[in-house]
């Protein structure tokens, strides 16, 4: 199959899912049922798909959107495939000052102001590490390593310190939580995703041309140190962005990428919207088993997508080694 076809196709798959996301749950409804539910002027059904299916289903595609659209630019970054949204340890920045807002009692937009801190304080401590005489890929993963692990401490310390009472709700949002999604808010991530794309994907000649190596690039014109300042930043504020609408999720960005690479898609003008596509659909699927397979309980997304993504990724790992 030619590589611009996977995009119309992983379209459809989105689409279905995103219909049995609607229809399936708890209450399951026949794909006549969904679409009356939509239409009607009230009743429980409409409740259901409306209020609480709908807007989780939109935020589970935007997150898992944006953080796909991270990994493919984070590995074309660090020309890295092991690089993910969470290996500079952003993440780890926004989650330690959004736990220690809600331990002082926060919400609403204190959260966002503290998680935006805590990704200002994680990319200036990275670029105050890795920029010297040029922003050079070892470096900045190995300072992204070593932030993500202190971040890391940090939160363990936050959690031993909270009380019992908020420390269920602090553990499930750190584990991945779709669950407490605003109606009004839920289209964000997929917005912030679509903007994301159409700020990198101009730039998707250049990313062919550093996979080649920094010389190459920068040989066929390319101004290598903007286009990583650029992908940093865009992937630094889309992994801020999903962290804070549904936590810390992984393996997302890390399996996407390789996927729709095994699948043929190597130019990035077609795997950078392929990952927007492919990483919204997982999450999607991967929210929709969170809270379907120990009904009427609900599974933290986060810990679905590493019992998927875990094993897939040591499947590629066999298959690359071979």
């Amino acid at each position: 199959m030619r590589p611009a076809l996977f995009l119309p196709l992983l379209l459809l798959t989105g689409l279905a899912c995103f219909a049995l996301t609607l229809a399936t749950g708890t209450a399951s409804f026949d794909p006549s049922g969904t679409w009356q539910a939509l239409l009607a002027d009230g009743g429980l059904e409409r409740e259901v798909v409306l209020t609480l299916r709908l807007p989780r289903a939109l935020a589970a595609f935007g997150c898992g959107a944006l953080l796909a659209l991270a990994g493919a630019l984070l590995q074309a970054l660090l020309r890295n495939p092991l690089a993910d949204p969470f290996v500079l340890g952003i993440s780890g920045g926004v989650g330690t000052l959004v736990l220690l807002a809600m331990l002082l009692g926060l919400s609403g937009a204190w959260l966002a102001g503290a998680g935006l801190l805590g990704a200002l304080a994680s990319l200036g401590v990275l670029l105050l590490l890795a920029w010297r005489g040029g922003l050079r890929p070892q470096r900045l993963l190995l300072a992204g390593v070593i932030l993500s692990s202190a971040w890391g401490a940090v939160v363990t310390l936050l959690l031993a310190l909270a009380p019992d009472a908020p420390l269920r709700g602090m553990i499930f949002w750190l584990m991945g939580d779709l669950s407490g999604v605003d109606p009004g808010m839920a289209a964000v991530p997929l917005g912030g995703a679509l903007l994301a794309l159409l700020l990198t994907w101009p730039l998707a000649r250049g990313f062919d041309a550093l996979g080649q190596g920094e010389l190459s690039a920068r040989a066929l014109g390319v101004a290598v140190d903007r286009l990583r300042a650029v992908t940093l930043l865009v992937a630094a504020a889309v992994t801020t962005l999903a962290v804070l609408a549904a936590g810390s999720i992984g393996f997302v960005g890390l399996v996407t990428p390789h996927l729709l690479r095994l699948a043929g898609l190597r130019r990035h003008r077609v795997l950078l919207p392929a990952c927007v596509l492919g990483g919204g659909t997982l999450l999607m699927v991967a929210d929709l088993a969170a809270r379907t397979v120990a009904a009427p309980l609900q599974l933290p997304v986060g810990a679905v997508t590493a019992a998927l993504g875990a094993p897939v990724f040591l499947w590629l790992l066999a298959r690359d080694g071979k």
